[in-house]
């Protein structure tokens, strides 16, 4: 199946859902809308993260994998039940702040992580690309976004976001920033850089997470960088550890509480702006709906994504179920894509930030948002 194709499958399956982008109703209060894109890199199991405890299949294809967790997990809607780890995300859905939404998919066929992380990061149906759709977002809508990160990943690449991470090097004197700026007085390009990076080091409180690269810790900076009227509009953050190709129920149990935690940080951080900000959380593709033989799941297909925040119209599960039948299954092994990731993050930037249809071409040109209200 060629990519564009499968893309084409994956917008055409809730055709009934698209309709032009529409404006979001009026926020709660007047904080400025905030975005924060967060990937899971390796290839979350969505099989073992929103359990379809009502399908019949479920328990034949993962027999060791559910027994771990069949009876612990915290019940949603429609049968489906979050992992035991998830206890704040099942809290944020309860109170209609978090949206998990089942059998997404980008468009890539394959199962290679990093070509499959580059066509998640540049929402394009092709390889050939040398910038991110969220750095096309934050440029049409003149935001300012920042990389929770050592370089700046492909979904921001060629705008005009900065990086931030904790340094693990020595602080250097004040005077030393002084004497830089100093030397730097004539060349405006590298005095502004200098100045911003100055500014983004006091707002993100590095003298507390010197050395601290943890997922929690950087949520939480993440949050400092953001809770200003005047600062951050977006931010990104990743998340690694998700290829669990053995020993699946202690690893992902690990991975499932530093993401719940870290989604807790950013709430706690942000205040006030919580109630203006969408969380995006996704990965690159799901895992085999069969475990395998070391207490694992290989590379799949098809997984599922959560928007989290204030913002959200959350408390429901969203997404069409394939089921997991031989012959539902992609390929007879993944769980079959129903819904597209670009479709999903079209709607989000459509109804929270406003941009129209043609804006929205520009960022997904071979995807279209989706009717459904997401943000309240």
């Amino acid at each position: 199946m060629q990519r564009r194709q499968f893309v084409k499958m994956l917008t055409a399956s809730l055709v009934v859902m698209q309709t032009p982008a529409f404006a979001s109703t009026l926020k709660n209060n007047k904080k400025p809308s905030k975005i924060v894109w967060i990937i899971q890199r390796g290839g979350m199991d969505s099989l073992h993260t929103l359990v379809p405890t009502f399908d019949p299949d479920y328990s034949r294809l993962r027999p060791k994998l559910s027994r771990s967790i069949n009876d612990k997990l915290l019940m949603l809607d429609q049968g489906f039940g979050l992992h035991p780890a998830l206890t704040h995300m099942h809290q944020l859905y309860k109170q209609k702040q978090l949206l998990p939404i089942v059998a997404v998919g980008s468009g890539y066929g394959r199962r290679s992580h990093f070509d499959g992380q580059d066509y998640l990061e540049s929402g394009l149906t092709t390889m050939d690309h040398d910038n991110g759709w969220l750095g096309r977002a934050v440029d049409i809508k003149q935001k300012d976004a920042i990389a929770i990160a050592n370089s700046l990943p492909i979904s921001l690449r060629n705008s005009k976001a900065s990086t931030w991470y904790p340094s693990n090097l020595k602080d250097a004197d004040a005077d030393i920033y002084e004497s830089l700026l100093g030397l730097y007085q004539d060349d405006e390009l590298l005095r502004s850089r200098l100045e911003q990076g100055l500014k983004v080091q006091v707002m993100a409180g590095t003298s507390t997470n010197k050395r601290n690269g943890k997922f929690v810790s950087l949520a939480r900076s993440c949050a400092k960088l953001l809770a200003s009227d005047n600062g951050t509009d977006c931010a990104m953050l990743e998340i690694g550890g998700w290829d669990t190709h053995n020993n699946q129920i202690g690893r992902l149990d690990r991975q499932l509480q530093e993401l719940d935690q870290g989604l807790a940080a950013l709430r706690t951080g942000l205040g006030d702006y919580w109630q203006n900000t969408v969380v995006i959380v996704a990965t690159e593709f799901g895992r085999t709906a069969k475990e395998n033989g070391t207490g694992g799941t290989d590379h799949g297909t098809g997984s599922a994504m959560f928007l989290a925040g204030g913002a959200v119209k959350g408390g429901q599960v969203l997404g069409q179920w394939p089921g997991l039948a031989d012959a539902q299954l992609f390929q007879q092994r993944d769980l079959m894509p129903t819904t597209g990731v670009f479709s999903w993050l079209a709607t989000v930037l459509a109804q929270h930030w406003q941009l129209t249809d043609k804006q929205l071409a520009e960022i997904f040109p071979d995807s279209k948002s989706y009717q459904q209200q997401l943000i309240v």
